[in-house]
C-alpha cells in the first residue's frame, strides 16, 4: 500500500477509537476467513459423502465425520484468520508494534504452517478411516442371523472400540509430536522422560499387559463367550463377563470366580456350537442289551418328537454299545447332540422317561447283593463238633 493510499485509510479511520478499529478489523478477517473454512468444509463434505456411498455398511459414518469436519473447519478459521488479520489491522489505520512483521508471518504459514496443517488433517483422516473399517466390521457381524448374533456384536464392538482407541492414542502422540517440532520444541526431553516412564511402567504392569493381550486373543479368536459354560483351569461355571482383563464365572452354588485372562492354562468350553449329554444306562446283567438299546432310542425319538424339547436337540439318539459290565449289570452308553447350554435340560428329561418306560418294558436293573445279620439268634452253620454254634452276640 502506497503512501498516498495509507494516508487516505488513516483519515477515513481517524475518528474512531483504538479499540473500535481493531474490534473492526478482528471481526472483519474473522468473518471472511469463516466463510472461506466454511467453503472449503463443504468440499470436503462432499468428497466424504461420495466416498461413503462406495463403501456402505459403516454405522459410525455421520459421527465420525461431523467431528471432522468440525476440525477441518476450525485448522482453516484459524489458518485464514492468521493471515488476514495483519492487512485488515493495516486496513484501519493500526500500525502493530510486535515483532513479527506479515511477511514473516506468510513466510512461517507457507512453511511450518502449512505442515502443522498437513499433519492435523492426514491424522484425523487416519482415525477416521480406522472407525469406517470397524464400523463395517460391527455392521456386518450386527446383520447376522445365527443364534449368537448379540454376542458376536458384542465381541465387534470390543475389539472395534479397542483398536479405535489404540490408534486414536498412537496417532494422536506422534502428531503432536510432529507438531511440536514444528514449532521449534526440543522434544528429546520428552521422548526420553516417557522411554523412562514407559520402561518404569512395563516392569511394574507386566501381568496386566499379559491379561489384556491374552484377552485380546481370546475375543478375536471367539474362543468364550457370554452364556457359554465353561471349564478354567479346573473351575467350572456359567460365563458371566469377558473383558480384556478378566473371565467371570458363575458356579453352580452361586460362587463367583474371576479369572485373569493371562493365567490360563486350559479352557474348556463344554457349549461351544453344540453340547452332548452323555450317559451311561445300568440294567440286569442278563437283559438283552439290543432290546434295551430298542427301548432307549423309542424314548429319545419320542422326545423329538415333542414340541417342548424338539427345538433343543439336533439329531436322534447314538447308541455307543455297551461300555462295560460286571457279574450284576451291563451299562450301555449313549449320547444325544443338542443346542449349546440345552445339554442338560434334554438329558433329565430322556432319563425320567427312561425311567417310565423300563418300568412299563419290564427292563431289570441291577441286582444288590445285602449281607443281613440278625443278632441275638444262634449261628446257622454248625461249628467243628457239628452242633450249631452258640447264639450271636
Amino acid at each position: 500500500m502506497n503512501s498516498a493510499t495509507q494516508a487516505a485509510v488513516d483519515g477515513l479511520f481517524s475518528g474512531y477509537p483504538y479499540w473500535a478499529r481493531m474490534t473492526l478489523a478482528a471481526v472483519t478477517a474473522l468473518a471472511v476467513a469463516y466463510l472461506f473454512a466454511e467453503l472449503v468444509t463443504r468440499v470436503v463434505a462432499g468428497l466424504v459423502n461420495r466416498a461413503h456411498q462406495r463403501v456402505p455398511g459403516d454405522v459410525t459414518h455421520g459421527r465420525t465425520t461431523r467431528t471432522g469436519l468440525r476440525v477441518v473447519r476450525g485448522i482453516v478459521t484459524l489458518l485464514v484468520g492468521a493471515v488476514l488479520i495483519f492487512p485488515a489491522v493495516s486496513l484501519v489505520g493500526i500500525r502493530p508494534r510486535v515483532g513479527l512483521t506479515p511477511e514473516r508471518l506468510g513466510e512461517w504459514l507457507t512453511g511450518s504452517g502449512l505442515r502443522i496443517a498437513l499433519i492435523a488433517l492426514l491424522s484425523w483422516l487416519v482415525i477416521h478411516v480406522v472407525g469406517i473399517v470397524a464400523g463395517r466390521l460391527e455392521s456386518s457381524i450386527g446383520t447376522a442371523t445365527t443364534v449368537d448374533v448379540i454376542e458376536r456384536a458384542k465381541r465387534a464392538r470390543t475389539l472395534g472400540t479397542l483398536v479405535q482407541n489404540t490408534v486414536y492414542v498412537m496417532v494422536s502422540t506422534i502428531a503432536l509430536l510432529m507438531i511440536l517440532r514444528e514449532l521449534n520444541v526440543d522434544i528429546t526431553p520428552i521422548l526420553t522422560g516417557a522411554g523412562i516412564v514407559g520402561l518404569a511402567v512395563g516392569f511394574g504392569a507386566q501381568s496386566l499387559v499379559k491379561d489384556i493381550i491374552s484377552g485380546f486373543f481370546l475375543i478375536l479368536e471367539d474362543q468364550i463367550r457370554v452364556g457359554d459354560v465353561a471349564n478354567i483351569d479346573g473351575t467350572g461355571g456359567l460365563v458371566e463377563r469377558i473383558t480384556l482383563r478378566t473371565i467371570i464365572l458363575r458356579d453352580e452354588t452361586g460362587a463367583v470366580h474371576v479369572i485373569p485372562n493371562g493365567s490360563i492354562q486350559r479352557l474348556s468350553n463344554l457349549t461351544k456350537d453344540f453340547s452332548y449329554y452323555v450317559s451311561s444306562i445300568s440294567v440286569s446283567v442278563r437283559e438283552d442289551t439290543d432290546r434295551v438299546a430298542r427301548v432307549l432310542t423309542e424314548v429319545a425319538d419320542e422326545l423329538l418328537q415333542d414340541p417342548a424339547f424338539s427345538p433343543y436337540m439336533l439329531g436322534p439318539l447314538e447308541v455307543l454299545g455297551v461300555d462295560r459290565f460286571n457279574d450284576t449289570s451291563a451299562d450301555v452308553k449313549v449320547r444325544l447332540k443338542a443346542v449349546p447350554s440345552k445339554q442338560w435340560v434334554v438329558g433329565r428329561e430322556f432319563l425320567r422317561r427312561v425311567k417310565r418306560a423300563f418300568e412299563t418294558q419290564k427292563v431289570a436293573l441291577p441286582a444288590t447283593n445285602r449281607t443281613l445279620v440278625i443278632e441275638g439268634t444262634p449261628a446257622l452253620l454248625p461249628d467243628d463238633t457239628g452242633k450249631p454254634g452258640p447264639p450271636q452276640a
